[in-house]
């Protein structure tokens, strides 16, 4: 099995991480506290000699301090104030709230696990699952940025294997604090999180009270310089097109931002895609309105039915990686530089101007991410199978078909990552993959799209909507 370790251990491990982190939080720290302390002092010192971005006083303070500091925050207060006396209840039982959301919010990153153990379980799980390629990511990217701005990385949403991917490949430059939704909140799991420094966020809450709280998280995070990665989408994309962005993350950094004494806010996007996103199922099913809800167990049964079938193939060495996963980073935007250059200031404009300005910022971020996805084998020949659905098509005029929408791409200046040496067997590749999944059907060595499975190939030809690969006549 080439030396390959199968998923269950995988699972296994990061089981096991998470409740080593439960323990060092709960149990351990306590009782051997200066101890750790020194050992993680020693590690966080030799970590921040390598990175670009170095780790933040504010990431180091002890989470029950960053509790405190944002319950007795001012406009958290003043939230108080205002939710007690418009629905005439105590201020204790309103604070008892507020003290949950902060728990709830705030990380508690260490280091050492994040480095010692983050980092490396997940290039472990990134290498075991797909080929992982950086595209465009210049060796002076990070030279031009202040090391002394908040860096924020905005990427689109494809998977859940972001967390893990982007992560491992920002990991020599800075750590990265990601929001996460309420799906990881459950034991040990969420401790590891924690400790890796995302927080939690409750993305549909309409709660002012929450949304007070977690927006002035974000504003202390921000402004103390803490490198934080951004889904603009606000959630996975469904339908594997970009979709527009949300402003309430963007509007929490930028609505104090004073260009002139506040540090600055580093805008960096990300375009990430794969060959196959593990979920690309379930979010299709999720847009069905009609199709029935799955349940817990439901989601157990096939998750576990995926594992078997994947440790049969390794012992029969039938196993195969689900192909690439690429990421690019491309150019920074100053905020500062982005106010200067417009003569925008944040701070002093209204709440519609406001989010106006914001939405131009964020929109400006967006296409650009569009136009940093990686163009891959696999969403490249379903795009060719969607544009031919009605024909069938040999090999070679599929790798035909594909290698004039090669052309076309690098002409506009896309992103592709299909080496022109091997280029026909890797779209062949591409194509087993295809029919193997059967998204695509084939007879007497020619090949068809299936029309049970078009929306699936409609998922993966998705990812390259911003370069027009529509058939031309």
């Amino acid at each position: 099995m080439n030396g390959q370790v199968t998923i269950p251990v995988w699972l296994f491990l990061i089981l096991a991480a998470a409740t080593i982190s439960w323990l060092l939080e709960r149990v351990l720290i306590p009782g051997t506290r200066w101890f750790l302390r020194r050992k993680i002092t020693r590690a966080i010192d030799e970590i921040n000699t390598r990175l670009d971005i170095q780790i933040k006083p504010f990431q180091l303070t002890k989470r029950q301090v960053l509790i405190d500091r944002l319950v007795y925050d001012a406009d958290v207060m003043a939230a108080l104030e205002e939710k007690a006396r418009e629905e005439n209840i105590p201020r204790e039982v309103v604070q008892k709230e507020i003290v949950a959301y902060a728990g709830e919010i705030v990380p508690s990153f260490n280091a050492y696990l994040y480095f010692r153990l983050g980092y490396w379980l997940a290039k472990k799980i990134a290498r075991l699952l797909y080929w992982v390629r950086i595209g465009l990511a210049e060796s002076d990217a990070f030279d031009d940025v202040d090391p002394d701005a908040a860096v924020v990385f905005v990427m689109n949403h494809r998977s859940n294997m972001d967390y893990i991917l982007v992560a491992f490949l920002a990991a020599e430059k800075t750590p990265l604090s990601y929001a996460v939704g309420e799906w990881a909140k459950i034991w040990p799991l969420q401790t590891l999180i924690r400790a890796m420094g995302a927080y939690f966020v409750r993305r549909k809450s309409d709660n002012p009270l929450y949304r007070r709280v977690l927006q002035r998280y974000i504003q202390m995070a921000t402004k103390e310089g803490v490198c934080q990665a951004v889904f603009p989408e606000g959630g996975l994309s469904r339908d594997g097109k970009l979709r527009p962005p949300k402003l309430g993350v963007f509007d929490y950094m930028l609505r104090n931002f004073d260009p002139a004494s506040d540090r600055d806010i580093v805008f960096i996007p990300v375009g990430i895609n794969y060959d196959r996103a593990l979920e690309d199922r379930s979010l299709l099913h999720e847009l069905d309105p009609e199709a029935p809800r799955r349940s817990t167990w439901f989601v157990i049964r096939t998750t576990a039915g995926f594992i078997w079938h994947s440790l049969v193939l390794m012992v029969l060495s039938r196993w195969q990686k689900f192909g690439y996963a690429c990421v690019n980073f491309g150019n920074h935007v100053s905020a500062r530089n982005y106010c200067s250059s417009r003569g925008i200031d944040f701070a002093a404009l209204d709440r519609p101007q406001r989010f106006e300005a914001v939405a131009q910022l964020a929109t400006q971020l967006v296409d650009e991410i569009g136009k940093l996805v990686p163009v891959l084998p696999v969403p490249l020949v379903a795009a060719v199978m969607l544009n031919n659905r009605q024909r069938w098509m040999s090999a070679a005029e599929v790798a035909s078909e594909a290698g004039k929408y090669i052309e076309r791409l690098e002409n506009a200046a896309a992103p592709v990552y299909i080496s022109e040496e091997n280029r026909v067997e890797i779209l062949m590749y591409a194509l087993q993959t295809l029919t193997l999944r059967r998204f695509v059907e084939e007879a007497d060595d020619h090949y068809r799209a299936a029309r049970q499975n078009i929306e699936l190939l409609a998922y993966y030809a998705n990812s390259l909507a911003c370069w027009d690969l529509r058939h031309e006549n």
